[in-house]
């Protein structure tokens, strides 16, 4: 009886512990790594841009981002020598701006 109970009582532990140290959707390796980024872009934009819900010219059109809208760079993706796409989020006031509003996308360079 004893010997049942401390078995479930392990596999209950390590069912509940284990799974916060898998990258699948627990603890990050390295919890500083959103905090404080250090090689951040920020992209300016001269002239209106499409935003696309993946690196695709044929890909669903997002919106269309206007003149001066600051977007900060997430990755860069090059489809071929002459194709290079960025992957962006858009600056945004968590408090203020539409919970619906979309902040993430990509656009070709």
């Amino acid at each position: 009886m004893i010997k049942n109970l401390l078995k479930n009582l392990c596999l209950i532990t390590f069912a509940l512990i284990a799974p916060i140290t898998l990258p699948a959707g627990g603890i990050q390796k390295s919890l500083n790594q959103d905090k404080f980024p250090h090689n951040t872009n920020e992209i300016i934009l001269i002239s209106n841009t499409s935003l696309y819900s993946c690196p695709e010219i044929h890909a669903k059109e997002l919106s269309v981002l206007d003149v001066g809208t600051t977007l900060s760079v997430l990755r860069n993706w090059r489809v071929s020598k002459g194709e290079t796409w960025v992957r962006v989020e858009l600056a945004s006031n968590k408090f203020l701006d539409d919970p619906n509003k979309i902040l993430k996308g990509w656009i070709k360079m």
